[in-house]
């Protein structure tokens, strides 16, 4: 091989191993990658182990053991599949597959997270609901939610009953 061929196939294989830094740096834990985003690691489940990251479109993919289900406060349940996707920018959600709460007797798909100040906004696409960040301070865990030992001390303050009732 020529000296010149050399050099270039060198210099590509730099720029290809920048790139893919670039675009799929997964340094972060999925919950890091989220607080770099300005949201609260309790949004997403206990068990996250990885996520894929277009930095330059936002489009990402977070992956969990498996899929996942559990109560808030006895009245809110949500389910997780074991892949979400979706859009990422600083303080917004958008586009989300994979996250669907129990809203009366039909599961209805979050399809976005907006963080305004010290609340988060969800929106099932008809109608949204605020609340207070201090809710996501917690991961909460499959099965079990926020109150795993059983004695009440974990649920979420602030919560308020059927909010999904205004509409956007």
């Amino acid at each position: 091989m020529s000296p010149i061929t050399t050099l270039i196939l060198s210099l590509l294989f730099l720029s290809v191993t920048i790139v893919a830094a670039d675009d799929g740096d997964t340094t972060l834990t999925p919950y890091e990658a989220l607080q770099s985003y300005n949201f609260p690691v309790g949004i997403l489940p206990k068990g996250a182990k990885g996520y894929d990251l277009d930095k330059s479109t936002g489009k990402f993919n977070a992956y969990l053991n498996g899929s996942c289900s559990f109560s808030l406060e006895g009245s809110y349940q949500l389910k997780y599949k074991s892949t979400i996707s979706g859009h990422i920018s600083k303080d917004k959600l958008t586009n989300l597959d994979g996250i669907s709460v129990k809203v009366f007797f039909l599961w209805l798909n979050i399809v976005e997270v907006v963080r305004s100040g010290d609340d988060l906004e969800f929106s099932v696409g008809i109608a949204s609901a605020n609340f207070p960040l201090d809710n996501f301070e917690v991961c909460p865990q499959c099965g079990c939610g926020l109150d795993c030992n059983g004695n009440g001390s974990g649920q979420v303050r602030k919560i308020r009953k059927n909010p999904f009732v205004s509409s956007v």
